[in-house]
C-alpha cells in the first residue's frame, strides 16, 4: 500500500535548491556547531579545573566514543537516508517500517557495546595508548558515559529520521537543547560538586537522555505523519540490510578514526610524550569543529539529494551537490587559515602549560592546512550515501583515514629522523599528506560515477519490492 507524503517532503522536489538546502542545513550546522563547543568547553572546563593529564585522559576516550557514535552513525544515517529515497518513491507505509526496524536494530547494536565495554575496558584503553598517568582519568569518565550510549544512538537515530520526515528545526532544537543543558551541568558537576572528570560524565549522560526521550515523543505524536505504529516494528532482515549498506560508510569511518586516534596516540607517545597526545586532542578538537560544520551541511544535503535521486530528478541533484561542495570548501578554507595563522593563541584557550603550547603550534599548522580537501573528500561521501551507491561512499571515506595515514604515520617518522628531522613532526606531516592523496582518490571515484548527474540516468533501487508493500 503507497500513501502520499504530506507537504513537509514533498517541497523537496519542487522548491528552488539554495532555498531547500538552507532550510535543511541551517538547522544540522547550528546543531553540529553546538555539539563542537560543548566539546570545547568541555575540555576546556578539564583542562582547567582537572589539569593537562586529564585532558590527556579524555583525549584517549575519545576514539571509543568514536567507535560508539559510530554505531550511532550506521543506524542514523542508513536509516535517514534509505527513508528520504523511500519518500521521494512516495511510500509512507514503507518509511514507518524503517523507523520501527531502526528501533530494534539500535536495541540490538547499543547492547552489544555496552557489554563489550565493561568486560574490556581496561584492555581496550591501553590499546588506545593510556598510560598508568592517564588511565584512571578515563575509565572514570567511561564507567559513567558507557550506559548512556544506548541514548547516544537512540538520539543519533531518531534525530535522522526526523529531518528525513521533514522537520530539520526541530531535529536541530533537540540536539542543540540536549547540548546546551550539557554546558550548564558540566560546571555545576565539575566545580560547584567537586566531582572533576566524572562530572563531565555525569553531564553527558543526562544530556542525552533528554535528547533521546524529546526525539521518542516526536514519533509518537500525531502531529508527525510518519511515527511507531505495531506493524512497523516486525524485524525484516532486509531492511537491516538496505540501512546496513548505507549506513556502512560512515560507520567504518568513525570505527576507522578510532582506530587510527588509537595509532597516531601510541606514535605520538614514541615520538614524543603524553603531552603530544594532549596537543592532538586540543588541534583534533578544533579540526571536529570544522567537520561537524562539513557535516551539518552534508546532512542538509541528505534528503534533498536522497529524496531527488528516488523521484529521479537528476538535474536537480546535480544541482545540490555542487552547492554543498562550494560551501564545504570554502568554509574549509577559512578554517584552516584562521587555524594555521594563530595557533598558540588557540592552544592557549585549553591550557597554559607552555610545553603543551609549543607543542600543539606546528601540530595545529600541518594538520590544518589541508582542510578544504578534507571538505571535498566529506561531501563526496556523504553525496554517495544520500543516492544509495555505499560501496563508493565506504572507499571514499576509508582512503584518505586507513588506506593513507596509517602506514604513513609509521613511514613519514622513519624517513623524517634519517633526514635528521624531529620525528613527531614527522607523524603531523603523514596526515597532512594523506589528506592529498585521499581527495585525489575522491575526485577520481567522482569521475567514475559522473553518469548520475546526467538526466537520461535510469538508477536501479534495490530490494524493489518494499515499494509494493
Amino acid at each position: 500500500m503507497q500513501t502520499q507524503a504530506t507537504d513537509k517532503t514533498q517541497i523537496l522536489a519542487t522548491e528552488k535548491i539554495g532555498k531547500l538546502l538552507w532550510l535543511y542545513a541551517w538547522p544540522a550546522v547550528i546543531s553540529q556547531i553546538i555539539a563542537s563547543v560543548y566539546n570545547i568547553v568541555d575540555r576546556i572546563f578539564i583542562g582547567q579545573g582537572v589539569g593537562a593529564l586529564a585532558i590527556a585522559g579524555l583525549a584517549i576516550t575519545m576514539p571509543i566514543m568514536n567507535i560508539v557514535h559510530a554505531f550511532g552513525a550506521l543506524i542514523g544515517v542508513g536509516s535517514s537516508a534509505r527513508m528520504s529515497i523511500v519518500l521521494g518513491r512516495k511510500d509512507v507505509n514503507w518509511a514507518e517500517k524503517i523507523l520501527g526496524n531502526s528501533m530494534v536494530f539500535t536495541i540490538i547494536l547499543s547492547g552489544l557495546v555496552m557489554i563489550s565495554g565493561y568486560l574490556f575496558m581496561d584492555n581496550i584503553l591501553a590499546r588506545f595508548g593510556a598510560t598508568a598517568d592517564t588511565i584512571a582519568y578515563a575509565k572514570e569518565y567511561l564507567l559513567i558515559v558507557l550506559p548512556g550510549m544506548f541514548l547516544t544512538t537512540v538520539t543519533f537515530n531518531l534525530t535522522g529520521l526526523i529531518r528525513a520526515s521533514g522537520y530539520p528545526t526541530k531535529s536541530m532544537l533537540i540536539l542543540v537543547g540536549g547540548a546546551i543543558l550539557n554546558m550548564i551541568l558540566d560546571p555545576i558537576f565539575i566545580f560547584a560538586m567537586n566531582l572533576g572528570i566524572a562530572g563531565a560524565a555525569w553531564a553527558t549522560t543526562i544530556s542525552m537522555a533528554i535528547m533521546a526521550i524529546a526525539s521518542i515523543l516526536h514519533f509518537i505524536s500525531p502531529k508527525s505523519f510518519i511515527r511507531f505504529r505495531r506493524h512497523a516494528w516486525a524485524p525484516k532482515s532486509y531492511i537491516f540490510k538496505n540501512i546496513t549498506l548505507i549506513g556502512m560508510s560512515p560507520f567504518l569511518m568513525n570505527v576507522a578514526a578510532s582506530a587510527v586516534v588509537a595509532i597516531l596516540n601510541n606514535q605520538l607517545i614514541r615520538y614524543g610524550s603524553d603531552l603530544a597526545v594532549g596537543a592532538y586532542g586540543i588541534v583534533n578538537t578544533y579540526a571536529s569543529l570544522l567537520v561537524m560544520l562539513f557535516l551539518g551541511i552534508c546532512q542538509g544535503m541528505q534528503p534533498i539529494a536522497g529524496y531527488n535521486y528516488g523521484a529521479c530528478q537528476f538535474g536537480r541533484l546535480k544541482d545540490v551537490y555542487i552547492l554543498t561542495m562550494k560551501i564545504c570548501v570554502w568554509t574549509g578554507f577559512a578554517g584552516a587559515l584562521i587555524a594555521c595563522s594563530i595557533p598558540q593563541y588557540l592552544a592557549r584557550i585549553f591550557t597554559t602549560d607552555a610545553d603543551l603550547i609549543r607543542i600543539c603550534v606546528p601540530a595545529t599548522r600541518l594538520l590544518m592546512v589541508m582542510f578544504p580537501l578534507i571538505g571535498f573528500t566529506i561531501v563526496n561521501s556523504n553525496f554517495f550515501q544520500s543516492i544509495d551507491k555505499p560501496w563508493i561512499a565506504i572507499v571514499t571515506s576509508l582512503s584518505r583515514q586507513v588506506l593513507f595515514l596509517v602506514p604513513l604515520c609509521y613511514l613519514v617518522p622513519l624517513v623524517f629522523e634519517r633526514l635528521g628531522f624531529n620525528g613527531l613532526t614527522g607523524v603531523w606531516t603523514a596526515c597532512t599528506i594523506s589528506d592529498v592523496i585521499g581527495a585525489v582518490l575522491a575526485a577520481c571515484l567522482l569521475y567514475s560515477q559522473r553518469k548520475v548527474f546526467r538526466s537520461d540516468y535510469h538508477p536501479v533501487f534495490r530490494q524493489k519490492k518494499e515499494y509494493s508493500e
